[in-house]
């Protein structure tokens, strides 16, 4: 089979579930960035990081393949049943902060996103995630919208936030104030 199919030429796609929308479309717009999103998890997941680090990312990376195929869904098949985005996932995310957290200074100022070229990952991959979920707010105000995903995404992009200073920690790095 060919990966190509020649039949997004003319600047439409199919939705999960059958309906053929503009490439354009807002609900495009919204997993397009997801898809963004996991990709620079991707990418940071391979850097030389720590492996619970690593081992995080790629669960992560599975719940964002969730929710894009939940952004994705025209609504039409009923019967088709899709992974869900959970309370618990938002949790998962929280509880990682908090174990990374413990150690790390309190915050006196803005912290510029460098250091090191893993912990800007982390930043390039939290603005990333922070565009995803205005997506999805936007996304939200012209149809349904579980409350979760967007905690999801709001979750994610603390973690990743605090992901970048722990790196910095990890590898005796300084973090970079604004001034």
């Amino acid at each position: 089979m060919k990966i190509y199919t020649k039949k997004g030429d003319k600047g439409k796609t199919q939705l999960l579930g059958g309906t053929i929308v503009e490439k354009c479309n807002y609900k495009i717009e919204a997993y397009g960035n997801i898809d963004e999103l996991n990709s620079f998890i991707g990418h940071l997941h391979d850097q030389k990081i720590n492996k619970n680090h690593k081992k995080f990312l790629l669960k992560i990376q599975s719940k964002l393949l969730n929710l894009g195929s939940i952004i994705s869904f025209d609504g039409k098949k009923k019967d088709l049943k899709l992974p869900q985005v959970l309370k618990s996932d938002v949790e998962y995310i929280e509880k990682e902060i908090d174990k990374l957290e413990e150690d790390l200074p309190q915050i006196s100022s803005f912290i510029l996103p460098s250091g090191d070229s893993s912990s800007s990952l982390c930043h390039i991959a939290r603005s990333v995630c922070r565009r995803a979920e205005r997506g999805l707010v936007f996304l939200s105000s012209q149809e349904k919208i579980e409350a979760t995903s967007l905690q999801f995404l709001n979750r994610l992009s603390d973690y990743l936030f605090v992901l970048s200073r722990k790196i910095l920690q990890e590898k005796n790095k300084s973090e970079t104030y604004w001034k």
